[in-house]
Parts: structure tokens; C-alpha cells; sequence
């Protein structure tokens, strides 16, 4: 089991910056592909980015590249998101999630954490 818990989410200014994390509590954390995903409302799950075990594979959607960057500390156990050029359109509640494969499918994704909502204001 592991369980993951963000943080950092907030209102922030379009144009703006934020930074989210995710902690882990398993110490197998880098046996795990992580990846963010977001929900909107009245939308669908969306996918955003997505980060191999040991970082060397790093994939966003196309809405976010060069906006977004995801990282990760194994030794910490902890997955980042940093958002910059924020835009409303990425309102949104964010979830971090890990799974044994790397993949952009959310299906393949076994742990999942609470979540943490993103506003940001026009």
C-alpha cells in the first residue's frame, strides 16, 4: 500500500506561479512511475504529466509543456509539480498518483492521493 498526500495548492493570479507536492509513505517510492492528473468541473480526468522511477522520463500534455514541470526526490519520497504561466484554465482539482507502469492511462494507476484544488483568478 501506499498512500500519498498533496499539498501546496491555492488561489493564485493568471500569470502566476505555484508549486504542488506529493509525499509518499511507502519506502518503495522509487519503484513507482508517478504522474499528475487534474479534474475540472464538468469535465473529465485529465492527465498533465508524468515522471519514470528514477526521472528520466518525462512526459506532459501539450496544454501545460513549457508551462509545467514535474520532478522528483526519491530520497524524499516526494513527486513536484511546479506551475508556472498559470492560466484560469487550469483550474482544478490536481491528484498525484503512482503506478507501476509508466503511461498517461489513469486505469493503470494504483494509489491515488486526495487531491488539492488549483484556482486560478482572471
Amino acid at each position: 500500500q501506499v498512500q500519498l498526500v498533496e499539498s501546496g495548492g491555492g488561489l493564485v493570479q493568471a500569470g502566476g506561479s505555484l508549486s504542488i507536492s506529493c509525499a509518499a509513505s511507502a519506502g518503495t517510492f522509487s519503484t513507482y512511475a508517478m504522474a499528475w492528473f487534474r479534474l475540472a468541473p464538468g469535465k473529465e480526468r485529465e492527465f498533465v504529466a508524468r515522471i519514470s522511477r528514477h526521472g528520466s522520463i518525462i512526459y506532459y500534455i501539450d496544454s501545460v509543456k513549457g508551462r509545467f514541470t514535474i520532478s522528483r526526490d526519491n530520497a524524499k519520497n516526494t513527486v513536484y509539480l511546479q506551475m508556472n504561466s498559470l492560466k484560469p484554465e487550469d483550474t482544478a482539482v490536481y491528484y498525484c498518483a503512482a503506478s507501476r507502469y509508466d503511461s498517461e492511462r489513469s486505469y493503470l494507476y494504483d494509489y491515488w492521493g486526495q487531491g488539492t484544488q488549483v484556482t486560478v483568478s482572471s
